[in-house]
């Protein structure tokens, strides 16, 4: 199944983030990377709309690879925040909520995973320094297993609805997920321009440049790294309003576009896994006033560079101890109706009604939002 721009390409080049944190994985969606220094490449001109059509034809379905990501973020010492034993266990009582904690490791560490995809099948395997995290997806079963090595536990999602991608609404990101949503911004906010040649995992890449022309963001600019031969996106970066080096980095150090041998992607719970059951029904969009349950859904303000995403009361993990509640208020500045906590890229509120807000934008503005939405 060739990959092309839209639903039905989502989920198939590295699908990178989604065993990073779920919570996490919408902020980090927009990460990326260097390209290599020095790497005398000279490809065939393209201007920026022919590099856009490039990427939007690319046909490559199959590939194996192992992905870098690195976060600077200039965040302060969070580490009280998780607790003070080093072997807590995830979202306990004793610790922070699981999406803080993925939040946190995610936006603070360096991660490696290998990835591995061959049509409709996935497989990203995040490698952590004591265990790892496996996402294997089979879009045409319309199942997906979410599996942890150190939990030792499994998750099987399956997929029902005649609408939507089983992959992407299983919660797999992929790199194509970040160009569609950068070119989705690619109106009169954005200036957009091809930057010099380089190397990426040993190929040769053109490079995308998107500037936002808007000053209600944190972000200076994104760089997008597009094999110089079948148009895929290999590395990308964001780099904060101001700043020399990026904040951001996620790039493949090296990719095989052959199909992947496909023992890798089968799954059999072993003995001592314990299993969960999950189903997802499509459409996953509903219309407002609809009754969600226990969880009311998340509200995006805005749009582009400057929307805003804010977690209602009770929607973002549970109640941290009183050690990570002291060490949060440390980490934090005191504004009107709340909290921020202020990094190079991304802001995040804590109003004082209970929302989380979070944005690439100045904390003035995540204020502004918090007080219209009261």
């Amino acid at each position: 199944m060739a990959m092309r721009v839209g639903a039905p390409r989502r989920a198939r080049i590295g699908v990178l983030l989604a065993a990073l944190g779920a919570s996490a994985a919408a902020v980090a969606a927009a990460v990326l990377a260097p390209l290599q220094a020095g790497a005398a490449v000279d490809l065939p001109d393209k201007t920026p709309e022919e590099l856009i059509a490039f990427v939007h034809a690319s046909d490559i379905d199959a590939l194996s690879g192992t992905i870098e990501q690195t976060s600077e973020l200039g965040l302060p010492d969070l580490g009280a925040l998780l607790g003070s034993t080093p072997d807590r266990d995830r979202g306990s009582e004793a610790g922070a909520p699981a999406d803080l904690e993925d939040l946190i490791d995610l936006a603070t560490g360096t991660h490696t995973a290998n990835v591995f995809l061959d049509g409709e099948s996935a497989r990203l395997q995040v490698l952590d320094r004591l265990a790892e995290r496996n996402v294997y997806v089979d879009g045409a079963a319309r199942e997906a297993w979410f599996v942890d090595s150190e939990t030792q536990t499994a998750t099987h999602v399956t997929v029902t609805g005649e609408s939507g991608d089983p992959k992407h609404e299983a919660g797999v990101t992929t790199p194509e997920d970040v160009v569609d949503d950068a070119f989705a911004k690619l109106d009169e906010t954005t200036e957009v321009s091809v930057g010099t040649d380089a190397l990426v995992a040993g190929r040769e890449v053109y490079e995308l440049v998107l500037t936002p022309r808007t000053d209600d963001t944190l972000v200076g600019e994104v760089r997008f790294a597009i094999d110089g031969e079948n148009g895929v996106p290999l590395a990308a970066s964001i780099t904060a309003r101001g700043a020399e080096a990026p904040a951001f980095r996620v790039a493949f150090t090296d990719v095989d576009f052959s199909a992947p041998d496909p023992s890798v992607f089968e799954f059999v719970p072993g003995a001592g896994i314990t299993v969960a059951e999950e189903e997802i029904a499509l459409p996953l969009d509903r219309p407002d006033g609809v009754d969600h349950g226990d969880h009311a859904e998340p509200v995006v303000h805005g749009e582009g560079w400057s929307a805003v995403v804010e977690l209602p009361p009770g929607e973002h993990g549970g109640q941290a101890s009183a050690e990570a509640s002291a060490a949060l208020q440390a980490a934090t500045t005191p504004v009107e109706g709340g909290r921020v906590l202020q990094t190079s890229l991304v802001t995040i509120m804590f109003t004082d009604d209970g929302r989380v807000l979070a944005g690439a934008v100045p904390a003035e503005h995540l204020v502004e939002v918090a007080q219209a939405g009261r």
